[in-house]
């Protein structure tokens, strides 16, 4: 006799990574710091999130192991943030997702343009 198997037990790599880095803050944050080393208020303004989302975020991602944070005390008391190894292993992702971005989506706009100057000609 089957059981029926609820989703969320079952096993699935890219469903549980998607758990750990899938936000968009978190996606936008990682590539961020692929530049390297940066302060809590450099990645605030290039991210354009609050402070209190960054924070949340910088947490999340130290906790799940793909952040590192760094506390410099001398005046002024500064905190940088970098990649783990498990950060850095995402940067080919990345790589990967422009690559796929270029190709499709670039050519989805190209169409969408194309059809909208169509519109506009017959109007």
């Amino acid at each position: 006799m089957a059981t029926d198997m609820n989703l969320d037990d079952a096993p699935c790599p890219i469903i549980d990574s998607l758990k750990q880095i899938g936000s968009q803050w978190r996606l936008i944050v990682l590539h961020d710091l692929q530049d390297g080393e940066k302060r809590f208020n450099e990645l605030k303004r290039s991210t354009g999130a609050s402070s209190r989302t960054l924070s949340r975020v910088l947490d999340d991602l130290q906790e799940h192991g793909f952040v590192d944070r760094r506390m410099e005390e001398d005046a002024p008391v500064a905190t940088y943030y970098s990649l783990t190894d498990k950060g850095v292993s995402l940067c080919p992702v990345f790589d990967e997702i422009q690559e796929w971005a270029t190709e499709w989506l670039d050519a989805e706009r190209e169409e969408e343009s194309a059809e909208a100057e169509t519109v506009q000609s017959t109007v």
